[in-house]
């Protein structure tokens, strides 16, 4: 797994960078300083994920996280910051992001979170998940309508995905193949019009299927 880390702070930086090369299975590919340089360091390197910070200067991680998702819309992004209220969640989400953790993350915690992002899988931390649950409200009749056409078992998954589950998990829950599980989630993804599992996963939470 190729990854590049966004973060104007040198040490933490440089602190992410070597704990992350202790993993067998992570490849850190460069460094940015600000969101200017993730989003120009992005496209000549070809991370599969890139680990973004919120506040830098030039450009912030909303804006280029915006950004490259509009450029490379296969790319993974993972918020890393130390800002969980809703001012910075709601738009980093908006944005594109994958996932969303905060610096105060135990490092076992954050390589299992980089891990599920790179996997497709929703990864958002608690805190995060709260105040996306108070600022959604119900969403228009059109956007209901939607979930129509999810077959019962569609929807069953949807349903364990907005938990945070992985594929293995709702597989084993729902007593299905994992590969059963993953065309379920191609389904969801086409039906609802969205573009990853973060994005089914506020969709159902808009619902009330949680």
């Amino acid at each position: 797994m190729r990854i590049l880390i966004a973060d104007d702070h040198h040490v933490v930086r440089r602190g992410l960078v070597f704990f992350l090369r202790t993993q067998s299975d992570i490849e850190i590919v460069g460094e940015a300083k600000n969101g200017y340089e993730a989003v120009e360091l992005a496209q000549s390197l070809k991370p599969d994920l890139v680990l973004m910070d919120l506040v830098m200067p030039e450009m912030d991680g909303i804006e280029a996280t915006k950004k490259l998702t509009q450029v490379m819309p296969d790319i993974k992004i993972l918020i890393l910051t130390s800002f969980s209220d809703q001012d910075y969640v709601i738009p980093a989400i908006r944005a594109g992001a994958s996932g969303y953790q905060l610096k105060d993350v135990e490092p076992d915690q954050l390589v299992k979170a980089i891990r599920a992002v790179y996997n497709g899988e929703n990864q958002l931390h608690p805190k995060v998940m709260n105040h996306v649950l108070t600022h959604v409200t119900n969403p228009p009749v059109s956007e209901t309508n939607k979930l129509l056409d999810l077959t019962k078992r569609e929807t069953e998954v949807l349903t364990e995905i907005a938990k945070g589950k992985s594929n293995k998990e709702i597989a084993s829950d729902l007593v299905i193949t994992e590969k059963t599980v993953k065309t379920h989630v191609s389904n969801i993804l086409a039906k609802l019009d969205v573009a990853d599992r973060t994005q089914a996963a506020l969709y159902a939470v808009k619902q009330g299927l949680v």
